[in-house]
């Protein structure tokens, strides 16, 4: 299966897409967050980023869910700065929109996407792009330009706009998106998003329209679909029940879902009392239950199972 984006360089499209992208960031309008600043000519606005994409890190990233690691591992480019800034990001280090990252260019972004498939990598797999779009796109056209053939993952708080995701259709393979805050009260508190739960609802289900649920090659190896995230939060903060009905009633069954309870108390979270618990192996495992109950049953594998249980 040829990565969409090969087709949109080869029609056009992809330049048009760019085109697009750069006419909205001259009045930023590319995430929920609005901010109207002209980003090209250096204007600042939530993410701190300007006309260049800041890289934090770019590595083959063993930790992911399994149709994206493989043998080889997924190519990861960790974006500096991020839309959404929740208080208890365990990249709080590279989200945070105060830090500092090496700027990049498109052909340098670019060199880092064929630098990953060089090494083997399964998929380009961009972590925290929404605040990017442009600048993934325009690095996009050159490394496929010369040569990139591997599937794109958009890795998203899902904090993002239904008109840039219309930009990524046909371009981005494979979205993995979390699924953060149920509830506008918690998302306004913790991530100062209280509009988070209605733009990720409808993001997801943007994605899920485009790219449908997960496929795979003879491999296992992801080559296309929706793959969601959810971290299980203490006391409910996340509203795990109510994700998983509105995942139940709204994509397709065969639509990936990893049940995450690896949840810590990481960047701001000592400011809250309530973000310093921890989530059971047990707490995981009803949810998982809970799921398969209501027909999702293609689960992330390490989500369940008797080594949940002993955390």
């Amino acid at each position: 299966m040829q990565p969409g984006y090969l087709q949109a360089l080869e029609t056009g499209e992809l330049k048009r897409r760019i085109d697009k992208a750069g006419q909205w960031s001259t009045r930023c309008c590319l995430c929920p967050r609005n901010c109207g600043v002209n980003r090209l000519e250096g204007e600042l606005g939530f993410c701190r980023t300007g006309p260049l994409a800041q890289v934090a890190a770019f590595n083959l990233h063993f930790g992911e869910e399994a149709p994206l690691v493989g043998e080889n591992g997924s190519g990861t480019v960790f974006f500096g700065h991020c839309n959404l800034g929740c208080v208890f990001c365990q990249n709080h280090d590279i989200s945070d929109n105060q830090s500092t990252h090496q700027e990049v260019h498109p052909n340098q972004l670019a060199w880092i996407f064929m630098q990953l498939q060089k090494q083997g990598a399964h998929n380009i797999n961009l972590v925290t792009p929404s605040h990017v779009v442009l600048q993934v796109l325009q690095a996009l056209e050159l490394a496929a330009g010369d040569g990139l053939n591997i599937p794109l993952v958009y890795n998203t708080s899902s904090y993002d706009e239904v008109h840039t995701l219309k930009l990524l259709e046909g371009i981005v393979d494979i979205y993995l998106a979390d699924s953060k805050f149920f509830y506008s009260e918690q998302a306004r508190k913790y991530a100062d998003a209280p509009d988070y739960p209605q733009k990720a609802k409808e993001a997801i289900l943007e994605m899920h329209r485009q790219v449908g649920g997960l496929e795979t090659d003879d491999q296992g190896i992801a080559r296309r679909g929706l793959m969601i995230r959810h971290l299980v939060m203490p006391d409910n903060l996340a509203g795990s029940d109510e994700w998983l009905q509105f995942f139940a009633e709204n994509l397709s069954k065969d639509t990936f879902l990893n049940i995450m309870g690896q949840y810590r108390p990481a960047g701001m979270a000592h400011n809250y009392p309530e973000l310093l618990g921890r989530v059971s192996g047990n707490q995981v495992e009803t949810l998982n239950k809970k799921a398969r109950k209501l027909g999702l049953t293609n689960l992330d594998q390490r989500s369940s199972g008797i080594f949940r249980l002993l955390v």
